[in-house]
């Protein structure tokens, strides 16, 4: 008769150690390596494979490390769990160590039965990782079974990799381009969204009747929305129909009170109070209505929006927060300001010739369609703007857009050529927008227009390169001082043939042999609307391994406004350049904000912004926008989006103008014309109106439901249970040193200590080739340096000092390996038993490694879930195991920091350490009654946590499983007063 073994028991098969799970039954045990993550999973028949019960071996007393093997073996220990047994499930799990102000809205989250949450954090802080934390728990707590992201097409890849590398979650791609593919291996009558729990999904595609429905029908329990404001509309306005058809599949969505929702957004308003109040109505309907100004509508709200600037969470959990110290201070280093600089160019006489030729050619052909309908006019309004604004691009976008068809030219009517003409000619605030709006727009609206627009079209392409071209000479002055002063900067531009062409102007070529102008070890690269997404990743990676690391090297990177969202660039560029004006400031902001984010080691992000100032756009735009939005911001600390129709009217002001001026010749003043005056008046109006609204709902609705003692308190549990990043400094750096790598540091400090790189190469082979996957192979075989950062968000290549980086996880697997393999091979910096002689205790102390398995009940919207967590404690004592005094908890972790005064002879060691470990059955029953206590604990984290869900916490039970694990023992022995100092314990 087979053995039957409770959930969270130790078992042996297939050579190894393993936990039984609660899904096991008599005849089928689900198993997990002890130690291991449920990627590892594996089910097991008794009646065909060997199992049995297994007894955790003791220590060998021979075996006996020096003063660092305890805190080796135990941060080692503690950076394999991948299941904690505190409320959040799935901290233990993901490859990426919260911020602190991070856990605020999954603190909001977890008091909610259902989820539903507006994050509109400000740009840079880290609203993603805010929103995989929410999912990652509740889809590790069983609160959720599948998730769907909404998103733009562009944005995409990027959520998928982010979810895949930091949350572990797998999650499909839903786009127009991969559906087909897709949709061929679904069973007859099932549906994209039964057969992929975790999808990544184009909110443009689905958002069509077509696909819609479906997705409605088949949608998961949990959905997070990109962007949210672009998928609302506003009462009170022109509404397109994407926005439209955004919002009625969001609010078909939202129907369902029990989905989970979280819409991410940092601009909520977009400049209209209806459409901030659509907004929440999505997340609670009464939230449409209620009255924010009442005590009552702000609590109501609080449980449901989180919304912070930089500012609150600079430095956070201090005593300026209301704690009582700065023992749990958190610093994070956003970069303090952006420096900006606006620089002038003029036209030089060929290109100012021939912009005139071009305005007067705009100007007829508009006078002339004005008499000829409504559908012509427009058709020939479009035209002039592309033609104005690729002429005031570059050379080479003008000759384009001079020999291409308009695409209004096709319209049947006013409104479609309104429809096909905007999106190419003007800049929308709506991010959803971007993807293939960089190409060079068409001005061709007639056939015999050709010849003419050929002429102007070949003179155009004479203007290129710096002689004729002053604009382009000014940008490679701007970049020569920029990297000249160490930065790596990033030119943005309007349209993909600017963007090659200046890649092409700057860049060096090694089959022509060409310098370019920025000097030999500067990498030139572009990324335009012609890559798809991973490649425009792949592109940018590529360049800043082309630079390499050497400090001479520079990075320019020429690109379209298709990275102006999405893809983070701190990593690589500190300094943006606006070579093309956008004609909505928030565009500048979404470029600027690539690179200043969490993050960027610059504490000063550059801008600058090259205007024309004689070619009569430029100049009225930088003024009347893009100032007006800087100094909005820098007054409120937050973006304020202009709204699209406001700053349409004020550049179509700016056209007529022009185009005016270009029939008429000399003519008042633009800022004196009716027109003008009337559009600003009204941008005035409406941006101030919406910048006050910004400002007082966010006085108004401060993040207050969660007290920062709160987050305090389980902050200090995480670390307590996981670790914090000075524990893995030191680990990394004790262990790499002992297993021969050699370690530099990187000169990079920062408040909270010093960045270092390692070179492996002298390392055991088992640790190279757990390295090789996660740093890469060719790294680890050149023996290149890996950096080790102090700062969670790092680049390819790169280590963070936080225990869920996947360096820190191999090296940390490596070392657990070894302390519990005598027979390894190679150096093993940690053991499970030691013997220290050392000032630091007056009488023996026994200190005891402990690991600890806990059996949770934990009741949800879906049921229980049974889950067995582990967790590991030092417990220590002074004197004898029968007669045993037990310290506090804080005088057994400092015994982690004792360093030995004497030396301590092998042999004496082995005995002391012998007669311990036959001792220790005397303390078992402390070791159950700590356990006993730990449960509790946890079991009271837990509720607090869920405190405002009654209903969640009811059927809750924590209890521990035993017998508890000492996986180490070591024992510290009081030094002689006038013992010389040694530089350890007993060393094996």
């Amino acid at each position: 008769m087979a053995l039957t073994y409770s959930a969270g028991s130790l078992v042996t098969a297939r050579g190894r150690e393993w936990v039984v799970l609660p899904e096991s039954e008599p005849d089928l045990l689900v198993l997990r390596p002890l130690g291991g993550s449920d990627d590892d999973i594996a089910a097991v028949f008794p009646a065909f494979e060997t199992v049995k019960g297994a007894e955790f071996a003791p220590p060998e007393p021979a075996d006996l490390g020096d003063q660092r093997a305890a805190g080796l073996l135990r941060t080692a220990l503690r950076v394999g769990f991948r299941s904690g047994a505190g409320p959040f499930r799935s901290l233990a799990g993901i490859a990426v160590e919260p911020r602190a102000y991070q856990l605020v809205p999954l603190l909001t989250a977890l008091r909610q039965k259902t989820v539903r949450m507006l994050i509109s954090d400000d740009v840079g802080i880290g609203k993603t990782v805010e929103a995989g934390l929410i999912a990652s728990e509740l889809l590790a707590q069983g609160e959720a079974t599948g998730l769907a992201v909404l998103c733009s097409p562009a944005l995409a890849e990027q959520w998928q990799q982010e979810l895949r590398s930091k949350f572990g979650i797998d999650a499909e791609l839903v786009l127009s381009s991969t559906v087909s593919r897709l949709e061929r291996g679904l069973d007859l009558g099932q549906s994209l969204f039964d057969k992929y729990p975790h999808v990544i999904v184009s909110t443009d595609f689905i958002k069509s009747t077509r696909h819609r429905d479906d997705f409605v029908r088949h949608c998961p329990d949990l959905v997070i929305v990109d962007e949210a404001h672009t998928c609302v509309i506003s009462d009170d306005s022109k509404v397109s129909t994407q926005n439209q058809l955004r919002y009625e599949l969001l609010r078909r969505v939202a129907e369902d009170a029990e989905r989970h929702l979280l819409l991410v957004t940092a601009t909520p308003h977009s400049g209209k109070e209806s459409a901030f109040r659509n907004l929440l109505g999505l997340v609670r309907p009464e939230l449409a209505h209620v009255d924010l100004d009442s005590e009552k509508g702000r609590k109501l709200l609080a449980q449901h929006f989180v919304a912070r600037k930089r500012a609150d969470v600079r430095q956070y959990l201090t005593k300026e927060d209301g704690l009582a110290d700065d023992s749990l201070a958190e610093r994070t280093a956003f970069p303090s300001d952006r420096y900006f600089k606006d620089e002038t160019y003029k036209l030089s006489p060929e290109y100012r010739a021939l912009l005139d030729d071009a305005i007067a050619y705009a100007s007829e052909r508009v006078e002339e369609a004005d008499g000829q309908g409504r559908r012509e006019a427009r058709i020939a309004w479009w035209s002039a703007i592309a033609l104005l604004r690729s002429l005031v691009s570059s050379p080479r976008a003008a000759a384009q857009t001079l020999r291409t068809r308009s695409a209004a030219a096709v319209a049947a009517s006013a409104e479609e050529a309104d429809r096909l003409g905007a999106p190419l000619a003007s800049d929308s605030a709506d991010s959803d927008a971007l993807e293939g709006m960089d190409v060079a727009p068409g001005a061709e609206t007639e056939e015999n227009a050709g010849s003419r627009l050929a002429e102007l079209a070949k003179r155009a392409q004479e203007l290129e390169g710096p002689a004729q071209d002053l604009k382009l000479k000014a940008l490679i002055k701007h970049l020569k001082a920029l990297l000249a002063d160490g930065y790596n900067p990033i030119v943005f531009c309007r349209y993909i043939p600017t963007a090659e062409y200046l890649a092409e102007q700057l860049g060096n070529d090694p089959e022509t042999k060409k310098r370019g102008p920025l000097g030999a070890k500067t990498v030139v690269k572009a990324v335009t609307g012609t890559l798809s997404p991973q490649q425009r990743i792949d592109r940018i990676e590529e360049l800043a391994v082309e630079a390499g690391e050497d400090a001479a090297a520079r990075r320019v990177l020429i690109a379209t406004d298709c990275l102006s969202e999405g893809v983070n660039l701190q990593h690589h560029f500190d300094a943006v350049l606006h070579y093309d004006l956008a004609w909505n400031p928030t565009r500048h902001d979404q470029r600027e904000g690539r690179v200043d984010r969490y993050g960027q080691k610059r504490d000063e992000v550059r801008v600058i912004t090259l205007y024309g100032d004689d070619n009569g756009i430029d100049g009225k735009v930088l003024e009347v926008l893009i100032k007006k939005h800087r100094q909005i911001k820098k007054d409120l600390g937050i973006s304020v989006s202009v709204p699209d129709e406001m700053s349409t009217g004020v550049t179509d002001a700016i056209v007529e103008w022009l185009l005016l001026r270009g029939r008429q010749g000399e003519q008042a003043a633009l800022f004196e014309s009716d027109s003008f005056q009337q559009s600003f008046a009204d941008l005035e109006q409406d941006w101030n109106s919406a910048a006050d609204r910004e400002k007082a709902s966010r006085s108004r609705f401060a993040q207050r439901s969660i007290h920062p003692e709160e987050v305090a308190r389980e902050v200090a549990a995480v670390r307590e249970a996981l670790g914090g990043a000075g524990e893995i400094d030191t680990f990394a750096r004790e262990s790499l040193n002992a297993l021969g790598a050699v370690l530099r540091d990187a000169g990079d400090s920062v408040a909270s200590g010093t960045d270092f790189t390692a070179q492996v190469g002298g390392t055991p082979v088992g640790l190279r080739d757990a390295l090789a996957p996660v740093v890469g192979a060719e790294a680890v075989e050149r023996d290149r340096p890996i950096p080790f950062r102090w700062s969670p968000a790092v680049a390819r290549g790169e280590a963070a000092l936080v225990r869920t980086d996947p360096v820190v996880g191999a090296l940390a697997s490596h070392v657990l390996n070894a302390a519990l393999d005598t027979q390894v091979d190679g150096a093993r910096p940690a053991r499970r038993c030691g013997v220290v002689t050392t000032d630091a205790v007056s009488t023996r102390t026994t200190l005891l490694l402990v690991r600890y398995r806990f059996h949770l009940t934990l009741p949800s919207r879906n049921g229980e879930k049974q889950v067995v967590a582990e967790d590991a404690r030092l417990l220590a004592f002074e004197g004898a195991p029968r007669n045993a005094v037990w310290l506090a908890q804080e005088r057994a972790v400092e015994l982690l920091d004792a360093r030995a005064t004497e030396n301590t002879a092998a042999a004496s060691g082995e005995r002391t350490m012998t007669r311990i470990l036959g001792q220790l059955d005397d303390v078992t029953p402390y070791l159950e009654s700590h356990g006993d206590e730990l449960a509790a604990e946890l079991d009271a984290s837990h509720r607090r946590v869920r405190a405002a869900s009654g209903e969640i916490v009811r059927g809750l039970s924590v209890t521990a499983q035993k017998p508890a694990d000492i996986l180490g023992t070591y024992v510290y022995l009081p030094a002689t007063v006038s013992a010389a100092p040694a530089s350890a314990g007993v060393s094996a």
